[in-house]
């Protein structure tokens, strides 16, 4: 039944089935990591473009939209939109732009609510230049060496999985990283080490 089904798509429809679902995939897995708070060793975002774009979670002024998350996102819409709305939209350059605008409010949709949620945990009790020194996490866009310029991480601190700005003293730090907060600039920014290099 399936197999039939498959084969009766054209191949532009097999394409974006296969775009779709592999962005739903993605999607759920990041939602459940991000909302259980994933270590190090379970990070699911890549180094797409490494150091282009701040997190969904830090919006600070509409500049912080190539992350792997939202192409996700973005895909996620698209592809959803195209194929539920391919029987009612018969002109193709139609439903590619209705599916374009429906992936770019989601994206939209997405940002906000991790701008909110990000803003109800700094709104909290939480003492970031006593709290997160020595707190443990991971890489979330890669860090340059020697403090030449920002990165971000995402720690736990105070039971909650939270992103900040990051530098480090040493060599480069990829995506993926395991760290651990070695001082506070400010409360936006921390300075970072690799976690292997505390093992001697």
């Amino acid at each position: 039944m399936i197999a039939e089904w498959w084969a009766s798509l054209s191949p532009a429809m097999k394409v974006l089935w296969c775009v779709t679902l592999s962005a739903s995939l993605i999607f759920i897995i990041q939602s459940i990591m991000t909302f259980i708070g994933a270590d190090a060793d379970s990070s699911f975002d890549t180094d797409l473009d490494a150091g282009t774009a701040d997190d969904l979670s830090n919006i600070d002024g509409g500049s912080n939209l190539y992350t792997f998350r939202n192409f996700v996102n973005f895909f996620l819409g698209f592809g959803w939109s195209a194929i539920l709305l391919q029987e009612k939209i018969k002109a193709p350059a139609l439903l590619v732009i209705v599916s374009v605008v429906i992936g770019i409010v989601l994206v939209a949709l997405v940002m906000w609510l991790f701008k909110w949620l990000n803003s109800m945990q700094q709104s909290g009790n939480i003492n970031v230049r006593k709290s997160a020194v020595d707190c443990k996490g991971t890489v979330y866009l890669p860090i340059p060496a020697e403090r030449s310029g920002e990165g971000k991480v995402q720690i736990t601190i105070a039971g909650a999985v939270r992103e900040f700005n990051a530098l480090t003293e040493g060599e480069a730090l990829k995506t993926g990283t395991p760290i651990k907060v070695t001082e506070v600039v400010n409360e936006s920014t921390l300075v970072v080490e690799p976690l292997n290099s505390l093992i001697i």
